[in-house]
């Protein structure tokens, strides 16, 4: 969530700490032995002092949050215990609460020696995995692999971390065995896999260590405060804007080549002609310059070589995906643009439901995210691009097809901009507060849409499900609070906290070389009724169960998130209050739900989802495993047949592909047009005398 800040706050901020720093200087063979830089001291001595004066929370660095820092990083680096050693975490005790003094002076080198340990310990487990290779495999065994070991206790010796990757590398062989490859296949397959892994692992650099430990500081912070390096920076950055300016298409790294996955239609390799799906990239130069050889770079660094500046030339040097270095390659030069991510975008549809043989339209508005291109505003361009223009353009199209009613659908929209929320919420009211946002100083401020003029003034819906969070939560919960539309789905995230995206070069002219930033936690927004959304999230009016629990997925599964409350309500005047109308849906929801398959799929599905979320390990018999597997194959034929067969689709076999849109199904989108229906025809909403 984006605000803007005061920079003399920042300019301001200083460090008064006496302390020495301590520094931990222990090589660690079977690592790259990695060693943080001055400057990555200096990032972290000014965000200790940030959190600590100017964020929402202003934690003080004490050997409690140190003893949170260092459980996080430890959590950052093997989460499901398969590297460490007891002995290791041992010989880390001492560093438990002394992370707090290592930020405020700059002293990384506890965090470094933990980090190169762990590249040890990890580097250690995939050689292994490589010899076992060698061997041959019992699968008539009642052996098991305990794929989930987070609640299990650190590997008590190396025998144990032995044995267990064993068994990893057994259920590996296993999986492409049960998939019908041979012998020589899947040894083959499985070299190629591990050897990967140990060249990613060599290209670890401090950027990457450095990332991780302040990824564990920032989340003892809160779950919302984040350090970027600058890799990941641009990537927020493109995330928001939903643009980038390059060549339009997606990179992946396998085998040591940097290779084509997708192309942008519209964009410069597009319209080259010259690139295919799988094609390798094993140079590239910027216009006239001589080439650069990228083969076994890092994905991250050979993207920074390929991305660029609208308007300049970059060359490539392109293998198919089939040829090896020995073969000539192609050079296929383009003329980088601004690429637009449409696939990220606002998408629109329409549908229609038939009741009583009058057929209704609706139009649906998927929103991905709250996105704005920031830059290209800045810069006075009328036309950036942003979730609410989007969106005014999918209305503006979907009105000329007449429809009755409008949804819009917001599962797993993870939020973004404050702004566009308001916005957003602009297009369905007329002018009045949206949000109060209570900074880190305790002061209320009221964000109103300001326009009179709506454009959509019919029938409204909002689906939510867990993972609708922050700038959602807000839209919906104005939409809920003012009686505008119905909402229907999961109870929301529980994300009631504003960051703001702070460049570090915006705070000391030293870090002006890198574009780095800090995601600070700087306020808590309200709904206009009062209530935070924070933990609690947005109800729906109309819920459906969930297969994700509030205790494991969303903020109140965060130790560290902010606790809920509560403030004065705005003023403001609800367009309908639609209690009555929503108790009348409800009902008739219910009854349908009685009688539905999908309703009854969903609740198993709940119950599946429960039974295996408890599950820790897999059979590596041969036998049950190919059992379990078919079983659940056949469970699933058989539920996809009755789906079919219900709307009028032939039956298929295990043979056969999914291939056309009407094998698609969302049963809880579909279900919320025949609510939108209901409330449409209820004899309550004079369609004369509407007041939306």
């Amino acid at each position: 969530m984006l605000k803007r800040v005061f920079l003399g706050l920042f300019v301001a901020a200083t460090i008064a700490c006496s302390a020495t720093p301590r520094i931990v200087d222990i090589d660690v063979p079977g690592s790259n032995n990695l060693k943080p830089e001055p400057r990555q001291a200096k990032v972290a001595k000014e965000i200790a002092e940030l959190v600590s004066t100017v964020s929402y929370k202003r934690i003080q660095l004490n050997d409690s949050i140190s003893n949170v820092i260092f459980n996080n990083y430890l959590k950052e680096m093997d989460a499901n215990h398969s590297y460490f050693l007891a002995s290791d975490i041992k010989e880390f005790e001492k560093y438990r609460k002394t992370f707090d003094d290592d930020l405020k002076t700059g002293d990384l080198s506890a965090a470094f020696f933990m980090f190169n340990t762990y590249q040890k310990r990890y580097n250690e487990k995939i050689s292994y995995s490589l010899k076992q290779l060698d061997d041959k495999f019992d699968f008539t065994k009642n052996d098991t692999y305990t794929y989930d070991r987070s609640k299990l206790p650190w590997f008590k010796n190396q025998a144990e971390s032995d044995n267990v990757w064993h068994n990893k590398v057994k259920y590996d062989y296993l999986n492409l065995k049960l998939a019908g490859q041979a012998d020589s296949a899947i040894r083959s397959t499985l070299k190629k896999r591990y050897d990967n892994l140990l060249s990613q692992s060599n290209k670890i650099n401090n950027q990457d260590a450095f990332q991780i430990f302040m990824t564990a500081f920032t989340n003892a912070v809160d779950p919302h405060t984040s350090y970027f390096n600058p890799a990941n920076a641009a990537n927020f950055n493109i995330d928001m804007a939903r643009s980038l300016e390059g060549i339009g298409a997606t990179l992946a790294s396998e085998n040591e080549f940097v290779t084509i996955k997708s192309v942008v239609p519209g964009g410069p390799a597009d319209k080259s002609k010259q690139l295919k799906i799988d094609d390798k990239i094993i140079g590239v130069a910027q216009g006239n310059e001589d080439f650069v050889d990228v083969v076994g770079w890092r994905l991250d660094n050979a993207i920074t070589l390929i991305r660029g500046k609208k308007g300049t030339t970059v060359r490539l040097k392109i293998l198919s995906k089939d040829q090896d270095l020995s073969a000539k390659p192609k050079i296929v030069t383009m003329v980088r643009e601004k690429i637009i991510l449409e696939d990220q975008s606002v998408k629109k549809k329409v549908k229609t439901v038939v009741r009583d043989g009058k057929t209704y339209t609706y139009g649906i508005i998927e929103i991905p995210a709250f996105y704005a291109d920031w830059a290209e505003m800045q810069k006075g361009n009328p036309n950036y691009k942003s979730t609410t223009r989007d969106v005014k353009f999918a209305i503006d199209s979907l009105k000329k097809a007449h429809i009755d009613g409008l949804i819009i659908d917001l599962r797993g929209n993870g939020g973004g901009s404050l702004t566009e929320a308001i916005d957003l919420t602009g297009l369905f009211i007329k002018k009045g507060p949206v949000v109060q946002v209570k900074d880190y100083r305790g002061k209320v401020e009221v964000d109103e849409d300001k326009d009179p003029s709506v454009l959509w003034d019919g029938p409204l819906a909002v689906m939510t499900d867990r993972f609708s969070a922050s700038a959602s939560e807000i839209f919906a919960g104005a939409i809920q609070d003012y009686g505008r539309g119905i909402i229907v789905g999961n109870t929301t995230y529980g994300k009631g906290t504003v960051q703001s995206a702070i460049a570090m070069k915006r705070i000391d002219s030293d870090f002006a070389d890198k574009d780095d930033q800090i995601n600070l936690t700087m306020a808590k927004f309200y709904r206009i009724s009062g209530s935070s959304t924070q933990h609690k999230g947005v109800t729906p009016d109309i819920e459906f169960p969930t297969v994700f629990p509030a205790d494991k997925y969303g903020e109140s599964a965060e130790k560290s998130a902010l606790p809920w409350d509560e403030i004065a309500s705005s003023k403001y005047e609800k367009v309908a209050n639609l209690n009555t109308v929503i108790a009348e849906l409800k009902q008739k929801h219910d009854a349908r739900m009685k009688t539905s398959k999908e309703y009854a799929y969903l609740l198993q599905d709940i119950a599946e989802f429960k039974k295996r979320d408890a599950d820790v390990a897999l059979p590596l018999n041969e036998t049950a495993l190919k059992k379990q597997r078919d079983e659940l194959e056949d469970k699933n034929l058989k539920r996809e047949n009755e789906r079919r067969v219900s709307r009028g689709l032939p039956p298929i076999t295990k043979k056969d592909e999914k291939t056309t849109k009407e094998d698609d199904v969302d049963f809880i989108q579909d279900e919320t047009l025949n609510i939108l229906t209901d409330f449409i025809t209820n004899p309550q909403i004079a369609v004369k005398n509407r007041q939306f």
